[in-house]
């Protein structure tokens, strides 16, 4: 008997918790699909690393932005929409995380599912974000990280290798100390 009320409460936290990011999310856009991750931390020990695809876009400011490119360099991508209060809730660990780790560390976000693209520069300004926001309106470049990032889950985060690998992710909110740690980790 227990089991089962243990069991009923967890089931609903988690429709309490992902209905209102949910209805949050709808109220903006029509974002329909958003669940917040609980920021589950995975790491990835060297030979377990599966390569990240090819990311290429445009960014906000219109400039072409590709992940190639930073080869030899440990990347950190956080795939966000402005209509995420998460992401809204973690942005200012994102960008004094930027700004400590300085131009050793590629940081990159991944704007997904923002239809006005005014609405994502206007939380790039609002935060203070100093890296490039590749725009992907239509979640086109997000689906090719299927399987290590779910569509779904807004906001993730990937610590991206030297060697093009993602070393680490985390499924929600993440913390300044947080991604400290895992960038360290994957350097």
């Amino acid at each position: 008997m227990r089991r089962v009320v243990l069991l009923t409460a967890g089931v609903l936290l988690a429709v309490t918790a992902c209905s209102s990011g949910q209805q949050a999310a709808q109220s903006r856009q029509g974002q329909a699909g958003f669940v917040s991750g609980n920021g589950n931390v995975s790491v990835f020990g060297a030979a377990d690393r599966k390569a990240a695809p090819e990311l290429t876009g445009k960014t906000l400011d219109g400039k072409t932005w590709t992940l190639s490119d930073h080869r030899g360099q440990v990347v950190v991508l956080n795939v966000w929409g402005s209509w995420c209060p998460p992401c809204r809730k973690e942005a200012p660990d994102l960008v004094a995380a930027a700004k400590e780790l300085g131009p050793s560390v590629q940081f990159v976000g991944l704007n997904t599912r923002d239809l006005d693209q005014a609405q994502a520069k206007k939380f790039v300004q609002e935060f203070g974000v100093p890296y490039p926001n590749v725009y992907d309106p239509n979640g086109k470049a997000l689906l090719r990280f299927r399987g290590q990032i779910s569509p779904a889950a807004i906001p993730t985060t990937l610590v991206i290798d030297k060697t093009g690998k993602v070393a680490g992710r985390v499924v929600g909110e993440v913390t300044k100390q947080t991604l400290l740690g895992m960038v360290k980790d994957a350097g």
